[in-house]
This record gives structure tokens, C-alpha cells and sequence, in this order.
């Protein structure tokens, strides 16, 4: 059967826009805070009147004198500060000539003691739009000159440092995702260690159980209701052998056909007509094996017969992946004994996997079976117990054994 259709899980882009002008000065300004080491950094632009400037800095520098030759008295002492002017531009489009136009209007007189330039926008900056940034701060003796544009602000609010920042303004938050992964983790290794309990526990025999269903153990017939048909193929839960845990999920046995495997180990043919995957009365209360045993002695006296080495299995595993997977109860009741499974099942789902595929063996467990394809059964067995198989059947045994 065709698997579910799955999705990437991604985070969409940042919306700048959103943000408030003043909101998007303030996430500029605590992004600088870590960029540099600050004597000050004022939000001048919080105030109208800014000359140019969202915000300006001061930053700190180090610089080695010599105590032994102290400047002459009356010297103005070197300067330890560097100035940084910051402008913010909360729009999506910035092009050279209009960027070239936001420097040209710095005041000379600020001009002339700037050390270095950040322009931030949530803008996707051209390779000359950055040229151009680049060349007029280098005309105008600027030492230093940043432009953070819409990759550079998401890339520094996605670093775990800036998390803070990010779910303060954006309502996201990296390290909550990563501990909710965290959490799921060790959800499904729980889960994965009480299944491994449970099928040791009663020889792979399990009671699965939609986690939403309330009727349960109830059919009904037994509820005065109508009678559905003889297999009760509509109550929610389900008795299953031969469990196992593989790198899919829980796996069980969901139907099992009497098979014939030509020597050719090419051309196969099942008698799908009667599924011999049911278990006793005895282990499933309510869908117990209820073929008629004449047809399965017909039908085993049949494969029986077959020519030596021919005769085998065509088993549907039925896959559960272990996020479906929502308890394990391996105490059982007092009608059966079986560990309990719940399980999310979508509504209308007759049966609670989230996959299948089919496997051909023989009945003697040595040979190479073939891969099941419509096109290559062959009717060996009587037409009374063979059917059509829908297309889902075809599906080559390598997809779901890696590595083989």
C-alpha cells in the first residue's frame, strides 16, 4: 500500500515587516549589543531629530601608552572611543541609488568623526547595492561599514545566543523546539522499550486499540444495536500476532495468504480468498478465526501437494509507526491477557497501520523469493480461492529493507 504522504517541517521567514518602526530600531539595537564592546550605545532614534542616526555607539578599544613618556602638558590625551553610526530601514526594497541617498544625508558634521557605518533593513541587498555601500564609505574615509540585510538578521536571530530576542519579538524559540523534540525522543524510546516488554510478554500476540474509542470490549450486538457484518470489521480494536519492532515502527502480521513460488523464482500466485492470518477464538473474542475449516483443509491439502519447494507464504505486514504510538498497557484484563496498544487511528481507517507491504517466503524458509508484481502471478491455485489483488500490492521487498 502506498505510504502517507509526509512533510518537511521548516520555520517561514521572519516577518520584519510586522514590527513596528521603533520595534524594529529596538531589535537592531540588541543585536548590536554582542557585536561590539560598548562604552554606550544610545537609541537616539526613539526621539525624532536624529541627524542620521537610529542609534549611535561608542566603542571601547584598547590602547597601550607608555607611562614612562607621559604627552606634553596641555596635550588633548588620545581618544579610546570609535564612533558607529546605526540607521534603520524597515522596508523590503533597497536599491543602490536610494541607499547611496540615506549616507548622503549624514550631516558632515557627524561625518567627520565616524569610525563606522551598520545600515539594517529587512531587505535582500544586490551585489551593487553592497558595492555601492562599500565604495562611498570609502570615499568618505569611513574605516568600517556593515550592511545587515534580511539573511544577515535572521542568521544572527537564529544563533542560540539571540534566542531570547527571537521569541521575544517573534513569539519563536529554537531551544523550546529542540526540548519538545527532545521530549518526543524520549516519548518514543519509552514507548519503544514497553513494546519490546510486551511482545517478549506473550509471544507477539497483541490487543491494538484506537485511543479514542469508548466502546471497547463492547460489540453491537452486545450494546442491543444493529448487528454489523459476521467479522465486526468496524469496531476499533484489533488482535494481531507475530509483532516485532523494526526501524519502521511495530509491525505485525495483517493478512497471510497460502502462496505458490515457481521454481523460476519469478512467477508467484496466492489464494487471497481466505486469509489465514486470524487467530484462535480463544486469543481474539471477537474476530477469531471463522473460515470454514473444510475450505482451509481444502485449501492446505491443495498447497500441500504442491511440487516440492514450491509451496510458501504471502504475508501484508502492517506497519504502526511508533509515533502513532500513544501507551503501552501490558497488564491486559480479565477477557484477554494480551498487552493493550493505543494507537491514533484516523477516523474511517478500518485498520490501525500506517503502512503495509507484502512479503512472498516459503514454507520452509530457504530459497529467494521473488518481488511481488501483479504482472508476474500465475493462477496455480483453484479460482475459488482466488482474487484479484488491488495494485497497492506491488511493492518490491528492497524499499522496505535498506541496505539489501
Amino acid at each position: 500500500m502506498p505510504s502517507e504522504q509526509r512533510f518537511t517541517r521548516t520555520i517561514n521567514p521572519l516577518q520584519f515587516d510586522a514590527l513596528e518602526p521603533k520595534r524594529f530600531e529596538d531589535l537592531v539595537r540588541q543585536l548590536l549589543y554582542d557585536f561590539r564592546q560598548w562604552r554606550q550605545l544610545e537609541p537616539t532614534g526613539r526621539m525624532g531629530s536624529d541627524d542620521g542616526f537610529d542609534a549611535r555607539g561608542w566603542e571601547v578599544i584598547s590602547i597601550d601608552i607608555d607611562e614612562e613618556y607621559p604627552g606634553e602638558e596641555g596635550e588633548t590625551p588620545l581618544s579610546t572611543d570609535r564612533i558607529w553610526l546605526v540607521q534603520c530601514k524597515r522596508e523590503k526594497a533597497i536599491g543602490p541609488t536610494k541607499l547611496v541617498e540615506y549616507l548622503e544625508n549624514i550631516s558632515k558634521e557627524e561625518l567627520a568623526g565616524l569610525y563606522g557605518i551598520i545600515i539594517a533593513a529587512p531587505a535582500d541587498f544586490s551585489k551593487k547595492s553592497r558595492d555601492a555601500f562599500r565604495l562611498w564609505c570609502s570615499e568618505h574615509s569611513i574605516s568600517e561599514c556593515h550592511l545587515w540585510g534580511k539573511a544577515e538578521l535572521e542568521d544572527s536571530l537564529f544563533q542560540p545566543k539571540n534566542d531570547h530576542l527571537l521569541f521575544a519579538y517573534f513569539g519563536l524559540s529554537l531551544t523550546i523546539r529542540r526540548r519538545s523534540l527532545q521530549t518526543q525522543l524520549r516519548a518514543q524510546t519509552t514507548i519503544k522499550r514497553k513494546l519490546k516488554r510486551a511482545i517478549e510478554k506473550d509471544t507477539g500476540v497483541l490487543l491494538i486499540r484506537d485511543v479514542e474509542d469508548e466502546r471497547y470490549p463492547y460489540t453491537p450486538s452486545d450494546l442491543g444495536e444493529p448487528a454489523e457484518d459476521e467479522n465486526h470489521a468496524l469496531l476499533r480494536w484489533w488482535v494481531h500476532g507475530d509483532a516485532r519492532l523494526t526501524h519502521r515502527g511495530l509491525e505485525v502480521i495483517g493478512r497471510k495468504y497460502f502462496a505458490f513460488i515457481d521454481r523460476d523464482e519469478e512467477h508467484w500466485d496466492a489464494a487471497n480468498v481466505l486469509d489465514d492470518a486470524p487467530l484462535s477464538q480463544h486469543q481474539d473474542p471477537w474476530r477469531g478465526r471463522v473460515n470454514s475449516r473444510d475450505d482451509r483443509q481444502k485449501l492446505y491439502e491443495f498447497w500441500a501437494s504442491l511440487p516440492e519447494g514450491t509451496a510458501g507464504w504471502l504475508t501484508i505486514w502492517g506497519i504502526i509507526p511508533l509515533e502513532h504510538i500513544v501507551e503501552v498497557d501490558d497488564v491486559g484484563d480479565d477477557l484477554t491477557e494480551h498487552p493493550h496498544i493505543y494507537v491514533k487511528v484516523p477516523k474511517g481507517e478500518l485498520r490501525p497501520f500506517g503502512d503495509s507491504y507484502p512479503v512472498l517466503s516459503y514454507r520452509h524458509g530457504w530459497g529467494n523469493p521473488p518481488d511481488i508484481t501483479l504482472d508476474t502471478r500465475v493462477e496455480k491455485f483453484p479460482a475459488e480461492f482466488r482474487k484479484p489483488f488491488p495494485i497497492e500490492l506491488e511493492s518490491p521487498r528492497d524499499e522496505s529493507q535498506p541496505g539489501t
